[in-house]
């Protein structure tokens, strides 16, 4: 009988590794991979190797896992989306077992009864095919794997978070690390802090991010494709539920909703936890719990979700009535930042330095504020809270990269052509302000995506309405959603 189950499971391998390549066509190309680690290798230092690994598999509890996300410098540099991987880039040839290359990856090998459940693994045939990779071997291999890191004049590598669990799998992450630690000499129970200036060692953990930071900012036109496609996503989302909106939902009806539209147009997951905000709620900057049971008939909600599409996140923010009609306050703020927003995007081109954007919505803001009566001056103490240290009612920044991360790897000195950003301001007066308490629980923050041009930007998220008075008349339409009854759960 045992040997019938294990002919079964190998009879299944094909198919298992046939659905592998059953997915969308519109993924980035291989070649894309291949010319990032070009480029990549064109700038490291002589004589060096860089050294990636892919991200642990994350556990949700007992047996059962999250579902697995790549490291994105690993899927940035490869297009490999399975766990248990190691890639070195050299800067140049190497001669190891009579082979000459100048990139490795190692893979899991092949397994029946795991592929079983979870599905067909990459062959290392196929990670030279597919992956266009120079050399593959199994996971295993990297053992005994004849390399001397010792000859390098610095070996290049992101230093680890001590995150990754062992399992029972020969060759796992677990393992690789642990070898690696070994064949380089890695300093037990120390944190490197190692800089790009020579050192006694050869181990460098800073260089890496310097090197990878300007070509994950400026995106190609590939990356802008499925970087579009995200934002479109998001934004209609986010158009739906004004249309879906009324009162007594509750935060996580609403937040599934945009997670519905985000999985309706194959979007895999979302870019970073989903923050759906009423009242109070959304004065918490990076709310996520989104329970309250029953949002309240004059209040605002704050959404702030994003979808990953293929790898690329979007990141949009919108501020609603969930009645759909601003009060005179809360128009009042809302307006306030949509003004500093478009003062913002008025000077936003290459060449613009990122604080310009910052210091442009903050004064905006603040004049704002002064003339409402909620601050008293201009002075430190009327602007900054004494327990943050931030901004009593703006306390965060203005903008940041998106790409493979919703908070992208990227240069944040000035702004250059093909860059993509956020504009992000926001006001929170938090119950207990020191202001007229009519201004209590208004939280605003209104957040697009945009492509940065040589001499202007592009609103990517514009299919969601950011003006006050156009959010109100899209909140007067019929949603899809208006059709979508289901029991309730004391009916019989």
């Amino acid at each position: 009988m045992k040997i019938f189950h294990i002919l079964l499971i190998s009879m299944l391998i094909p198919s298992l590794a046939l659905s592998q390549v059953q997915k969308p066509q519109d993924f980035l190309s291989s070649d894309f991979h291949k010319e990032r680690r070009e480029i990549l290798r064109n700038k490291m230092p002589e004589n060096s190797v860089a050294v990636f690994f892919s991200n642990p598999i994350r556990n949700r509890a007992n047996d059962v896992n999250y579902k697995y996300h790549q490291d994105p410098n690993f899927y940035y540099l490869t297009g490999h989306q399975q766990p248990h991987a190691l890639l070195m880039i050299f800067s140049e040839e190497q001669n190891i077992n009579d082979a000459s290359f100048n990139e490795v990856v190692f893979v899991r090998g092949r397994n029946a009864l795991a592929e079983l459940y979870d599905g067909g693994r990459i062959t290392t045939k196929e990670a030279i095919k597919d992956l266009k990779l120079e050399v593959a071997f199994e996971t295993p291999e990297f053992k005994n794997f004849p390399i001397d890191f010792s000859k390098f004049d610095q070996v290049l590598f992101h230093d680890f978070e001590d995150d990754v669990r062992e399992t029972q799998e020969e060759g796992d992450l677990y393992d690789l690390i642990a070898q690696f630690k070994q064949k380089v000499n890695y300093p037990d129970n120390t944190s490197l802090d190692i800089t790009p200036e020579p050192q006694e060692n050869n181990l460098n953990t800073t260089l890496l991010d310097e090197l990878l930071r300007p070509m994950r900012g400026i995106k190609t036109e590939e990356e802008l494709d499925l970087l579009r496609k995200a934002v479109k996503i998001s934004a209609l989302g986010q158009a739906e539920v004004m249309r879906a909106m009324e009162p007594g939902m509750s935060e996580l009806e609403v937040q599934g909703m945009h997670e519905f539209i985000y999985k309706k147009y194959k979007a895999e997951y979302e870019g970073y936890p989903s923050i759906v905000g009423a009242g109070h709620n959304g004065c918490v900057l990076h709310y996520i719990d989104n329970y309250k049971p029953e949002i309240e008939d004059g209040e605002l909600i704050l959404m702030d979700l994003g979808a990953e599409y293929h790898g690329y996140t979007a990141d949009v923010t919108r501020t609603i009535p969930v009645n759909g009609k601003f009060t005179k306050e809360q128009k009042a703020i809302y307006d306030l930042v949509y003004e500093a927003q478009e003062a913002a995007m008025s000077i936003a081109k290459a060449g613009v330095p990122f604080s310009d954007l910052l210091d442009t919505t903050q004064a905006v803001i603040n004049k704002g504020l002064l003339e409402l009566g909620i601050i008293k001056s201009l002075n430190k103490e009327d602007l900054i809270d004494p327990a943050t240290g931030r901004h009593r009612y703006y306390p965060h920044g203005c903008c940041h990269h998106i790409g493979l991360d919703v908070h992208d790897l990227g240069e944040y000195g000035t702004l250059e052509e093909n860059m993509v950003i956020t504009i992000e301001p926001g006001i929170y007066i938090p119950e207990g302000s020191p202001c007229d308490e009519k201004w209590w629980d208004i939280p605003v923050r209104i957040e697009d995506d945009y492509l940065i041009q040589k001499e202007s930007i592009e609103l990517l998220s514009d299919d969601a309405p950011r003006k006050s008075s156009e959010i109100e008349e899209l909140m007067k339409e019929e949603s899809a959603f208006g059709q979508f009854n289901l029991p309730g759960l004391e009916e019989k």
